[in-house]
């Protein structure tokens, strides 16, 4: 069976998930692979952008590097980035052949679609590279990236979410998240100051050294860095996803002359596609709070919908200052908030609502909620 068709009989989420399935998995077929060298990175937000700058770094050295990130916006080869581009169907054709050969049939069958494709990126990976960043898909201890040896760990920024998964506090999700930790750590710029101490006793715990990005760089490289980012014009939360990169870069014995830095931020992170249309995946609070910085002092008409396990009350009121007009716009996916209750809490709010039904070239929007809301746009909007 080919892999488009395998996967369709994959559901996406679990309301449970067997912890156990992905290293009895793993433990079976282990003696296949020979493991590049992997930079794992858990956090809450910013994993992807950190981790596709970092690749290119490493790439930019003359180095093979692999990027494994989830989920995808259009197409599923976006998860799976090979020195400098998706990786390409034939190589992902010819990988899942050779993991259902691996696999017994049931074992096959039972993992899950982050675990299968996480199984199918390290075969990949295996044969074509000689770094692999590796994005966590959720959590971090019992995350199906977690199976691999690493030699470097990094903790993007921290916030509440997934809390069915990984606990109602920071505390417990940052712990979840950082158990995952076996060696040197790089450690992002945290709002939540509950992290750093967590972090600390972890990499105690197994002889590391932990790196703060706030204590990276040297006054000089700061105002290099500075002018660097001000000419690549990226919005406040990217530049400290671009320092954390490039921290870990400096870490892992390598760096880059800052006057060759041409780099794309990864699709679908606030990301303009239009003069007046940006994209943002982004679907929590900490987002929410990364955007309303981006856009102060702007009223933009916001395209908008929700998982229901996301605390859109929240998030709509730490946009309200920058939003003109909510526009709900539909998307396919088991996991949707009812449509009246966005309704009524921006009603609550006081947030001028209607539905969405196209885009005007005379006013600016921004595209938020999910990747199903912009995976919904995109394929809409022409």
């Amino acid at each position: 069976m080919i892999l488009e068709h395998f996967l369709e009989q994959k559901p996406l989420y679990y309301d449970v998930i067997d912890y156990e399935r992905m290293p009895k998995a793993y433990e079976k077929i282990r003696q296949h692979f020979k493991i590049p060298k992997i930079i794992h990175i858990v956090g809450t937000n910013g994993k992807g952008t950190t981790g596709r700058f970092l690749a290119q770094m490493l790439h930019a050295n003359g180095l093979h590097v692999g990027h494994y990130t989830s989920p995808h916006i259009l197409k599923f080869n976006e998860r799976i980035w090979l020195d400098g581009a998706d990786v390409d169907d034939t190589i992902l054709e010819k990988a899942h052949q050779t993991l259902l050969s691996w696999l017994d049939a049931d074992v096959a069958d039972s993992l899950s679609y982050f675990e299968y494709t996480t199984l199918l990126s390290m075969i990949i990976f295996s044969k074509h590279c000689e770094y692999v960043v590796l994005e966590a898909g959720l959590g971090g201890e019992y995350d199906a990236t977690n199976i691999f040896p690493k030699i470097l760990s990094i903790v993007t920024p921290i916030g509440i979410d997934h809390q069915a998964f990984l606990g109602e506090s920071i505390e417990a999700i940052a712990q979840t998240k950082i158990n995952s930790i076996r060696t040197d750590v790089v450690l992002a710029k945290q709002d939540a100051k509950e992290v750093y101490p967590i972090a600390q006793t972890r990499a105690k715990q197994y002889g590391a050294h932990m790196y703060r990005v706030e204590a990276c760089f040297d006054e000089k490289t700061k105002n290099e860095l500075s002018n660097t980012l001000s000419s690549l014009q990226l919005p406040p939360f990217l530049e400290e996803n671009f320092k954390t990169a490039l921290c870990a870069l400096r870490v892992l014995g390598y760096d880059i002359a800052q006057k060759r830095l041409d780099f794309n931020v990864l699709n679908g992170r606030c990301q303009k596609i239009l003069p007046n249309v940006t994209i943002d995946v982004g679907h929590n609070a900490m987002a929410a709070e990364a955007l309303a910085k981006t856009f102060f002092g702007k009223r933009i008409f916001l395209i908008y919908n929700s998982y229901k396990d996301k605390d859109f009350t929240a998030i709509l009121k730490i946009l309200q200052p920058i939003i003109h007009t909510l526009l709900v716009i539909e998307i396919q996916s088991p996991r949707a908030a009812s449509q009246n209750d966005i309704y009524a809490v921006a009603l609550a709010l006081g947030i001028n609502t209607e539905p969405f039904c196209g885009i005007d070239e005379d006013k600016e929007y921004l595209v938020f909620g999910s990747f199903s809301v912009v995976e919904a746009f995109l394929k809409g909007v022409k």
